[in-house]
C-alpha cells in the first residue's frame, strides 16, 4: 500500500521530496519506539495522558478542561493592505487548525454545526490533521472527509509535524488542494493574489520558500500557509504579506490571562496566538481547534478563524 502511494506522490511531488519526507517520517518513528538516540522523547511518553489527567483531577479541572475543548470559537480577524487588489477588498478565509481529528470528536462534532453557518470565499487548513506521529491514519481521513462535506469553496491545505505524507494522495482525492512549497493563484474577474504553501518547517523541515514564491511577481499580494509560524523571517524577507500557521495551540494549558506554559516552537510569546506583526507582514497564529496528547483545554479556547482582507 505504501508503495503504491510512494509512486503517486513521486509523480506528484518529483522524486526527491516524497523520498526525504518519508525517509525523516520512518526515522521518526523508529526513534518514537526506543530505536533512536532520542528514547524519551513525548511520544515515547505513553503514560503522558495519564500524568496529564491526573494533574488536572487532583486541581479539580479536568472535567472543565474537557468541556473547554470542545468548545470551538469562531473569531474574526480583519487583514489590510494597500496592494489588495480591488476585487479581493472584503475577500474571507475561513482558517481551521490543528484538528487532530483523531482524538477529539466533541471539538470535530461542533466544528460541522458550525461551518454551514458561516460565509466565506476560501478555507485554508494549516496542518496536524492526525493526533499522533506515528501510525494509521486512515480514522484522520475518514473524520476529515465529514468536516470537508461541511466546507463551500476552494479548499487548500499544508501539512503539519503530525501529518504523513502518505496522507496527501487521500486529501486531494477528497478535494484538498495540498500546497507542498507551492502555489495558486486566485482570481477575480481580471484580478488575482497569491496563495502559497510549504511543507512542515517545524520537525521535518522539508519546508522550500522560495520554490513556493518562485511564481509570485513582485508586488503583488500574497499569502504563506505554514504548519508553524517560526519561519516569519524567511515569510517576511520573502515578500510575503500574510502569514498563515498554527502548531503552537496557543499553549492550549494556560494560565488565567492565556499565558501558556510553553509553545513547543521558537517564536516570541506575542506570536504564540492570534494576530501580529513582523516589519511588513501581517500574521496569525490559530490555537487550532483540536488538542494533543488529551482532549484538554484550559485558558485557551479552540478556535477556528474568518480573515476578512481590506484595502487598506
Amino acid at each position: 500500500m505504501d508503495q503504491k502511494i510512494l509512486d503517486q506522490l513521486e509523480r506528484r511531488l518529483g522524486p526527491l521530496h516524497a523520498k526525504q519526507r518519508r525517509g525523516i517520517e520512518t526515522d521518526h518513528e523508529l526513534r518514537v519506539f526506543g530505536g533512536g538516540l532520542n528514547f524519551f522523547h513525548i511520544e515515547n511518553w505513553y503514560t503522558a495522558p495519564i500524568v496529564v489527567k491526573s494533574a488536572l483531577r487532583l486541581t479539580g479541572l479536568y472535567r472543565r478542561a474537557q468541556r473547554n475543548a470542545e468548545r470551538v470559537a469562531v473569531k474574526d480577524n480583519v487583514i489590510r493592505a494597500a496592494n489588495l487588489p480591488d476585487g479581493f477588498d472584503d475577500f474571507t478565509i475561513l482558517h481551521i487548525s490543528d484538528m487532530h481529528v483523531d482524538m477529539n470528536d466533541g471539538a470535530m462534532r461542533n466544528l460541522a454545526q458550525l461551518l454551514p453557518q458561516l460565509s466565506y470565499d476560501v478555507t485554508v487548513l494549516t496542518g496536524d490533521f492526525r493526533g499522533k506521529t506515528h501510525g494509521p491514519f486512515e480514522a484522520t481521513l475518514d473524520g476529515l472527509a465529514k468536516v470537508h462535506a461541511k466546507l463551500t469553496g476552494p479548499v487548500f491545505g499544508v501539512l503539519g509535524n503530525h501529518d504523513t505524507i502518505l496522507m496527501v494522495p487521500g486529501l486531494e482525492a477528497m478535494g484538498i488542494r495540498m500546497l507542498l512549497n507551492e502555489c495558486e493563484p486566485l482570481v477575480r474577474g481580471n484580478q488575482r493574489i497569491h496563495l502559497a504553501g510549504i511543507d512542515d518547517a517545524h520537525y521535518y523541515r522539508v519546508d522550500n520558500i522560495e520554490k513556493a514564491a518562485a511564481a509570485i511577481p513582485e508586488n503583488e499580494f500574497s499569502i504563506l500557509l505554514s504548519h508553524t509560524p517560526e519561519i516569519y523571517r524567511q515569510a517576511a524577507h520573502a515578500g510575503f504579506d500574510v502569514l498563515l500557521g498554527g502548531h503552537t495551540h496557543g499553549g492550549q494549558i494556560c494560565l488565567p490571562g492565556s499565558i501558556p506554559l510553553t509553545l513547543d516552537s521558537v517564536l516570541p510569546r506575542r506570536m504564540g496566538a492570534g494576530a501580529w506583526q513582523y516589519g511588513n507582514m501581517a500574521g496569525y497564529t490559530s490555537v487550532g481547534v483540536g488538542s494533543c496528547i488529551v482532549p484538554v483545554r484550559l485558558n485557551c479556547p479552540p478556535e477556528i478563524t474568518l480573515h476578512h482582507l481590506r484595502r487598506a
